[in-house]
């Protein structure tokens, strides 16, 4: 059953933007995902032809992000559930493509945060086309250098693998990013996580929005994965790039209090997206078990069939209710980073269950390329590992409970 099905209290301004989103996560999102991740060579995702940028294209057109809630008349509450709504369809329709789109804004966030005219004119206007990225993992420290509880975070004897110093009214940075920077060969711009100084461990840290067509920096190659591989990822190299003293927008003395901000909306999409990812997986196998003939009936009429969907079907909607309470509460009131870190493990274990249960409907055809089952199931597994492992989220929530 769809969601918009059983969605109560939706207003037609919501039911309009939501069905834009659902027929695009269809028609463009899902067939451009099972396209892209077919390529052998993950270069040819992002080749001037790929089907990728008509992606791009038409997501811009669609206005989604430029939706503006307050003249539809929206309540904050219902904005924010309506935000989760599309970010639950974006996954239904491709979840590596739904973290490329949500991710290429990121920069943003902090170009308006910056407060700076030249910076919010530049990234953020309507005619603003650049593409961002968040760039955190390095190639020695993954999910530990988000881990704001931990001693180890503010430990100035572990070494960053991306530094910046000031330099008058400069800042230079020199460093590396890991391949698993979402977006990472093809930004124009990044939102950059970095150590000041080097000298306070993760702790000192800053963010700056980093121009990455300009002299001093270098990528590596796309990043050939198991799963989401239209999601290009891949690394990015400084020598001595140097920015203006005033776009480091975030600095020492906040960046404990800003990791943890980020680290719970980026969560909490993780939870939405990857609902959508579990829905999509459920459908497809109550679709499939419909059709497919075992022992002169369509397996669904087997009892061991119909219990194993309607376990799949209770885990999709308890996920979906948590993972939407807490993107509500987060668009409406100071994140929660512990409910966020819930959403997104219990979304992206549940897809991942989901997947393997549907592939097992599907029995050996699971295992075909012919089939979607395969596929979301290798995109489940990504979201157990990304945007924070699942085990070291576990850590963090923890310390705040």
């Amino acid at each position: 059953m769809a969601l918009v099905d059983i969605e109560a209290g939706l207003g037609d301004a919501e039911r309009a933007v939501l069905d834009t989103a659902h027929k695009f996560a269809e028609e463009v999102l899902r067939p451009a995902g099972q396209e892209l991740d077919k390529l052998a060579d993950p270069s040819d995702v992002v080749a001037k032809d790929s089907v990728l940028w008509r992606v791009f294209d038409k997501y811009r057109e669609l206005g989604i992000d430029d939706f503006d809630a307050e003249e539809a008349g929206l309540e904050p509450i219902q904005a924010a559930r309506l935000r989760a709504m599309i970010s639950e369809e974006m996954g239904y329709g491709d979840a590596g493509l739904a973290i490329s789109l949500a991710v290429k804004n990121f920069h943003r966030f902090f170009a308006n945060m910056s407060g700076r005219p030249e910076l919010i004119e530049r990234y953020c206007g309507p005619e603003s086309r650049e593409i961002g990225c968040w760039a955190v993992t390095e190639p020695d420290h993954g999910s530990d250098s988000l881990a704001f509880s931990e001693s180890h975070f503010r430990d100035p004897s572990i070494r960053a693998n991306c530094i910046a110093k000031l330099d008058g009214d400069e800042y230079v940075i020199n460093g590396q990013k890991a391949a698993w920077v979402s977006n990472g060969t093809i930004a124009d711009v990044a939102a950059l996580f970095c150590t000041i100084d080097g000298d306070q461990g993760f702790g000192g840290g800053g963010v700056a929005v980093v121009p990455l067509r300009g002299k001093g920096v270098s990528r590596g190659k796309p990043l050939d994965k198991l799963g989401q591989r239209a999601l290009n990822q891949g690394e990015i190299f400084f020598d001595d790039v140097r920015i203006p003293a005033s776009d480091m927008i975030i600095g020492k003395d906040a960046y404990g209090f800003v990791i943890e901000n980020v680290l719970a909306l980026a969560n909490s999409g993780m939870g939405t997206i990857f609902v959508g990812v579990a829905r999509a997986a459920f459908e497809n196998a109550l679709a499939y078990a419909k059709e497919r003939v075992q022992g002169g009936v369509p397996i669904i009429e087997h009892q061991n069939v119909r219990a194993r969907l309607f376990k799949m079907f209770r885990q999709v909607e308890a996920a979906r209710s948590l993972a939407r309470r807490v993107a509500i509460y987060n668009g409406t009131n100071p994140p929660m980073v512990q409910y966020s870190i819930a959403a997104k493990i219990t979304s992206t274990s549940t897809a991942f269950e989901v997947a393997n249960d549907a592939l097992q409907i599907y029995g050996g055809n699971g295992l075909s390329r012919e089939y979607p089952a395969e596929k979301l199931l290798r995109d489940a597994r990504a979201s157990m590992i990304e945007d924070g492992c699942n085990e070291m989220l576990s850590i963090i929530g923890g310390s705040k409970l």
